[in-house]
C-alpha cells in the first residue's frame, strides 16, 4: 500500500474549516504514515478485517464476514493516523476518509485487546504520538462549567431526537429472558458480578445465560429499572432527604419525590437545568424536587442519601478525592451513596489516565473513566466511605448504546434541521458505535456501587 500521493489533499466539501480545523486540516508526515500502513496491515490480518481500497481492490484477502473497513482517502486516512493516532483514526473519520456498513462490528473487533496491535518492540514510539490532556481542559471548579456546555448544552431537541421519553442519558437496565427464544437485536447477558460479601436485593440475582430484552419500546421501562435500583440502593423513601449529583433531564430527581422524598438536585447544563425544572413543575412536584445550578464541590446540606448516576467519569483523577469528600461531608449519619458509573479494567485506566483521546477532545473534555479499585481505594483514602457492594451490567449499555445509536442515524435528517452539519453527525455516529464496541468486548463495564461508613453499616 503506497502513501507517494501529493501531500496535498482536496479538502472534503462538507468540512468547515472554521468549525472543525484538526478535521479540514490533513498533515504530511510520510514516515509516520509508512508506519501507520504497516500497523494496518498487522491490525488486518490480526484481526481478520477487509480492508477496501477505491475501486474494490483488497489490502489483503480477507475471511467470509469479516468487519469491512472501506477507505475512501487511503493517503489521508494514513497521514491522520501517522500523525496523532487514534485521534487522527476518529478525525479520518469525521472527514469521510473511511467508512463501514457495521461499524459497531469494526470497532469491536479493534477494541478487543488493543495493545496487541501495536509490535512490542515498537510500543516505545507511542509517546512520540500521545498527547497528554490540555490544562484548560482539566475539570477544575472554573473549566467543568464550559466542558459540561460543550457536551450537555448542545441542544435539548437534539438529545430528544434519540433518547426515550424520559430523557435518561445513562445504561438502562433491561429485563431478560431465556436464552433458548432471543429476540432480533438482543444480547446475550455476560454476568452480574457481585463485590465479595454484597447482600442481593430481591429480584436482582445472577442472570447468566439469558438474554437481555432490550427494545425500543421497552426502553422507558428499562429506565426506571435502573433508577428504581439505585433508589432503593440508597433506601430512598418518604421523607428522604436526597442529593443528586447530574440531574440529566430530571428523571430521577421525578421519580425520587415520586416516593416522598425532598430533592436537590445539582446540574452545571443550564440547558438541563431549565428542561429538568420544566418538567418537575408540569409533574407537580416543585414543593419536593429543587434543581440548582452548582457545581458539586459548592454542595451545601445534610443529607439522607446521595446518588450520582454516570458523573464520576466527568470529574476527572486530580479531583477524584474532592468528589468522594464532597460524599461524605454532606452524608448523614446512617446515610447510604448510590453511583451508577462506567468503569474500565484498573490497569487500562492507569495506563489512560494521562492520555489526550479522541473521546476527550471531542465529546467529554476532561474526564476519565475509573475503575472499581480507584473508586473504592480513592473513598478509602480520604474518606469515611467504604463501598459495600458492585453490581455489573455492562452488556445493558451495549444494548442502551444500540438504541440510541439506531435512532440517532434513522433521524440524522432532523439532526441536520437542527443545524448540526455532517461532520458533527458523523462524530456521533463514532462516538455512540465506539462506546458500544467498548462495552461487547468488555474494555468497559457498568455499576452500580453502594458506599456507607463502616460506623453506619447495618
Amino acid at each position: 500500500m503506497t502513501t507517494t500521493a501529493s501531500p496535498t489533499a482536496t479538502p472534503t466539501p462538507f468540512v468547515d474549516p472554521a468549525r472543525w480545523p484538526d478535521v479540514a486540516r490533513v498533515p504530511d508526515v510520510p514516515l509516520r504514515a509508512a508506519a501507520a500502513a504497516r500497523l494496518l496491515r498487522r491490525a488486518a490480518s490480526r484481526r481478520g478485517l477487509r480492508v477496501e481500497l477505491p475501486g474494490g481492490r483488497l489490502l489483503r484477502p480477507a475471511p467470509p464476514g469479516a468487519p469491512v473497513l472501506r477507505l475512501n482517502h487511503p493517503r489521508d486516512f494514513l497521514h491522520r493516523v501517522g500523525e496523532s493516532g487514534l485521534i487522527g483514526f476518529g478525525e479520518s473519520y469525521q472527514a469521510g476518509d473511511w467508512d463501514s456498513p457495521d461499524l459497531v462490528a469494526l470497532l469491536t473487533a479493534l477494541a478487543t485487546a488493543p495493545e496487541t496491535l501495536v509490535p512490542t518492540g515498537a510500543r516505545w514510539l507511542r509517546r512520540f504520538y500521545v498527547q497528554r490532556p490540555p490544562e484548560e481542559e482539566l475539570s477544575t471548579a472554573a473549566n467543568a462549567r464550559r466542558n459540561v456546555r460543550r457536551h450537555y448544552d448542545l441542544s435539548n431537541d437534539l438529545f430528544a431526537l434519540f433518547l426515550d421519553p424520559t430523557m435518561s442519558y445513562s445504561s438502562a437496565l433491561f429485563p431478560t429472558g431465556s436464552a433458548d427464544a432471543p429476540l432480533p437485536g438482543q444480547a446475550a447477558l455476560a454476568g452480574h458480578v457481585p463485590h465479595p460479601g454484597h447482600v442481593p436485593i430481591p429480584g436482582h440475582a445472577p442472570l447468566g445465560g439469558r438474554t437481555l430484552l432490550a427494545t425500543h419500546d421497552g426502553l422507558p421501562a428499562a429506565q426506571h429499572r435502573k433508577i428504581d435500583r439505585l433508589l432503593d440502593l440508597a433506601r430512598v423513601g418518604p421523607g428522604t432527604r436526597l442529593l443528586e449529583i447530574g440531574t440529566g433531564w430530571g428523571e430521577l430527581a421525578l421519580r425520587a419525590a415520586a416516593r416522598g422524598a425532598r430533592v436537590v438536585s445539582l446540574t452545571l447544563s443550564e440547558q438541563q437545568l431549565a428542561l429538568a425544572r420544566h418538567r418537575i413543575a408540569v409533574a407537580g412536584q416543585a414543593d419536593r424536587a429543587e434543581v440548582r445550578l452548582c457545581d458539586y464541590r459548592a454542595a451545601r446540606g445534610q443529607y439522607d442519601a446521595v446518588v450520582s448516576v454516570e458523573m464520576i467519569e466527568a470529574v476527572g483523577r486530580p479531583f477524584w478525592p474532592d468528589y468522594f469528600a464532597t460524599l461524605d461531608r454532606v452524608l448523614a449519619p446512617g446515610g447510604r451513596v448510590a453511583l451508577q458509573a462506567i468503569t474500565m479494567p484498573h490497569g487500562r485506566m492507569l495506563a489512560s489516565s494521562r492520555t489526550y483521546t479522541w473521546i476527550l477532545k471531542y465529546i467529554f473534555p476532561g474526564g476519565l473513566v475509573p475503575s472499581v479499585r480507584a473508586i473504592e481505594q480513592t473513598a478509602a483514602r480520604h474518606t469515611r466511605l467504604r463501598l459495600t457492594r458492585a453490581d455489573a451490567y455492562g452488556p445493558h449499555y451495549a444494548e442502551t448504546l444500540r438504541l440510541w445509536r439506531e435512532r440517532f442515524t434513522e433521524r440524522s435528517p432532523q439532526v441536520a434541521a437542527l443545524g448540526f452539519d455532517e461532520v458533527f453527525r458523523r462524530m456521533w455516529e463514532l462516538y455512540l458505535a465506539h462506546s458500544e464496541a467498548g462495552f461487547r468486548t468488555g474494555y468497559l463495564d457498568l455499576h452500580q456501587l453502594l458506599l456507607t461508613r463502616d460506623e453506619d453499616r447495618s
